[in-house]
């Protein structure tokens, strides 16, 4: 980021502005996670305890990409507060934040240029000149480079830390021209204001993996479609498959074979800030009196996934020490284990029966999903947050295998 600031905050107009017009589009970015960049209580404490580590002196990286328009505005100052920042800076990824884009310098943090005096720049081919801004088709905006310039993130060290874009680039779902809009930002027919034509647009909630943990962010109801979004998103994200005999004799070993298949063809399972989502493979045995015979990936009392052998998909950060770390800044490696598109991991389980009763035993593999762990949580003083996190089962397999006795 520039270190003097490189545009005016008052060139910029609210999303309040452009929601006059455009009521559709601003409803739909004010329940988005975009909307959310500088009000998720998460991010505000990874930026506080930044602050703290480097006594203000780093506080742009993070607000970079979360407020791009205060951030070279110059309102991100050393040691700044949340509660002194101008409005159009606490609207986040407002709608000039992405429409004044005039091009891209680098595909990863913050890489967009602004050009405040610049036209309305979006996907429409054939704008409607207007007294209100001068509008103008941008090929940059329909392409997954464009969100390369915010959600590919590499840390001031050089860490990689996020790089969907990156997995899209060597992805089948780049190879044959789908982009990130296509599936984050659907199409419908509709007018872009009341009056207009009919013409191909896009959704501007983006739909991602998680739920925003601030209470009052969304209505009940928008928090309930939010949530049914989240769920078809996921839903088709991976497939879970069980291989297993149809008998065992009791007191032998049972041998499982568990296959988790990702089923996205643009980028990994998981994918984005993966040192922070969880994911993983949650296997349960019962006999045919459904006493549990052996489990892992169930969630133990502190929230958390446990058990023989469980299957954690995503990353972990590491200092020089080998030791696993929360905060990017303190890792040296960045080691991951997310399943690239249309790839497979296979896991094998050996399963104890001897402590079955009667058969069969039920044999349920499952995938979860979860956008942060309780303990990170807890780690950044949230505990409260914790409760309102929520599992979501990506895929369910079920497998029956009888018992015999010798």
């Amino acid at each position: 980021m520039p270190r003097t600031p490189t545009v005016g905050l008052d060139s910029f107009a609210s999303a309040d502005d452009c929601g006059l017009c455009h009521q559709g589009h601003y409803d739909e970015w004010a329940t988005s996670a975009h909307a959310y960049a500088m009000k998720d209580p998460v991010f505000r404490a990874f930026v506080a305890i930044r602050q703290e580590n480097y006594a203000g002196k780093q506080d742009k990286f993070c607000l970079q990409c979360h407020s791009p328009i205060g951030t070279r505005g110059g309102d991100i100052v050393a040691g700044f507060e949340f509660a002194d920042l101008q409005p159009i800076t606490l609207e986040g990824v407002t709608c000039e934040s992405c429409h004044k884009v005039a091009s891209l310098a680098r595909p990863y943090n913050s890489g967009h240029v602004l050009d405040p005096d610049g036209p309305m720049r979006g996907t429409i081919a054939a704008p409607i000149p207007s007294s209100f801004h001068e509008s103008q088709f941008s090929p940059l905006h329909g392409g997954s480079g464009f969100c390369a310039g915010c959600h590919d993130l590499r840390e001031v060290s050089g860490l990689v830390l996020e790089r969907p874009y990156a997995e899209w680039q060597q992805s089948p779902a780049a190879e044959i021209g789908v982009q990130c809009q296509d599936c984050h930002m659907p199409r419908y027919e509709g007018q872009a204001v009341p009056g207009g034509p009919t013409r191909t647009l896009h959704r501007h909630t983006w739909i991602g993996a998680g739920i925003p943990l601030l209470e009052g962010f969304l209505t009940e109801d928008e928090e309930a479609v939010h949530r049914v979004e989240v769920e078809r998103l996921l839903a088709d994200a991976a497939r879970v498959d069980i291989a297993a005999p149809s008998s065992v004799v009791t007191g032998d070993t049972l041998e499982l074979g568990i296959t988790v298949k990702n089923n996205i063809s643009a980028h990994n399972f998981p994918t984005g800030s993966t040192f922070n989502r969880q994911a993983w493979v949650e296997v349960v045995v019962r006999d045919g009196d459904g006493r549990v015979v052996f489990a892992t990936g169930t969630l133990d009392a502190s929230g958390e996934p446990h058990g023989p052998e469980p299957l954690l998909l995503g990353s972990v950060l590491v200092d020089a020490r080998g030791q696993r770390v929360l905060f990017p800044w303190r890792a040296a490696e960045h080691l991951s284990n997310a399943i690239e598109p249309l790839r497979e991991r296979a896991l094998r389980l050996s399963v104890a029966t001897a402590s079955a009763g009667r058969g069969p035993l039920s044999v349920e593999a499952r995938v979860l999903f979860r956008a942060f762990s309780p303990a990170a949580l807890r780690a950044l003083g949230l505990d409260e947050y914790a409760a309102r996190l929520e599992v979501h089962e990506v895929s369910r397999d079920l497998a029956s295998v009888e018992l015999r006795r010798r």
